[in-house]
C-alpha cells in the first residue's frame, strides 16, 4: 500500500468542527504533501478538497466517494445506494507524500455493517495525526481518541491543538499520553491562503519521517 519512497499520513479529529481541514491545508503547505479525502459527504459544489487546494496551492486527489447528503458517511452512502467497503478505499498511487483526511472522528461509521474509519486506518497501517480543540469535554474526547489509536497499534505522529494554549487541559492529556510532537495552530477570524502560509512557516517538524 505504500508506494515507492512516498509516505502516507492520516489526519483525524476528536470530533467534527475542530478545524482538521484547515490544519490539513497547513500541513500540506508545510510539507509539500498531496491531499486526499477518501469520503466527501455533502458540500460537493465546494468540497474539502477544493478548500485545501485553494488554501495551500498543493495537489489534491479525487475522492473515492462523493456522497450527496451532508451526514455521517454510512447514512449518506445508504441514501445514494452505495456500500463503502475497506477494499474500495485503496490509497492512491502518488509520486510524493500523501496526507489523508478522514471524516469526523475515528469512530465514524462508513457502512451499515459496522465498518468504522478506525478499522480502515488500522488496515492501511499508516500513522496518524490527531487534531484537538479546547472546549468543555475535549479532554474526554482527546483521551478517548488517543486510547483507541494506542489500542489499535497506530502510531500518533503528532497531537495538534487548535487555538490558544490551555495548560490545564493539555497537561491532563499529555500526562496520560506523552506525545513527542505537539503542534499549535492559531485561530483566526479570516481563513485564507495567507493565514495558511503563516501557520505553515511555523511548523519545523517533518511528520513524514
Amino acid at each position: 500500500m505504500k508506494n515507492g519512497q512516498s509516505k502516507q499520513l492520516f489526519i483525524t479529529g476528536i470530533g467534527t468542527n475542530v478545524g482538521k481541514t484547515v490544519v490539513s491545508a497547513i500541513l500540506c503547505k508545510a510539507s509539500g504533501a498531496s491531499y486526499w479525502k477518501p469520503v466527501q459527504a455533502g458540500d460537493l459544489e465546494y468540497s474539502d478538497s477544493d478548500k485545501v487546494r485553494d488554501l495551500s496551492g498543493i495537489r489534491t486527489l479525487a475522492e473515492a466517494f462523493r456522497l450527496q447528503t451532508p451526514a455521517s458517511p454510512h447514512l449518506a452512502a445508504r441514501i445514494d445506494g452505495i456500500a463503502i467497503q475497506t477494499e474500495s478505499l485503496l490509497i492512491p498511487e502518488t509520486t510524493g507524500n500523501l496526507l489523508i483526511e478522514g471524516a469526523g472522528g475515528l469512530m465514524v461509521p462508513l457502512n451499515d455493517e459496522g465498518l468504522l474509519y478506525i478499522d480502515v486506518l488500522e488496515h492501511w497501517k499508516i500513522p496518524a495525526v490527531l487534531v484537538s480543540r479546547h472546549y468543555l469535554g475535549s479532554i474526554n474526547h482527546t483521551l478517548l481518541s488517543l486510547e483507541i489509536l494506542q489500542n489499535r497499534g497506530i502510531e500518533v505522529k503528532a497531537l495538534i491543538f487548535v487555538g490558544e494554549e490551555n495548560p490545564a487541559t493539555e497537561s491532563a492529556v499529555l500526562t496520560r499520553f506523552p506525545i513527542k510532537n505537539v503542534i499549535r495552530i492559531s485561530e483566526a477570524s479570516v481563513i485564507d491562503a495567507d493565514f495558511v502560509s503563516r501557520e505553515a512557516a511555523k511548523i519545523h517538524i517533518d511528520l513524514f519521517t
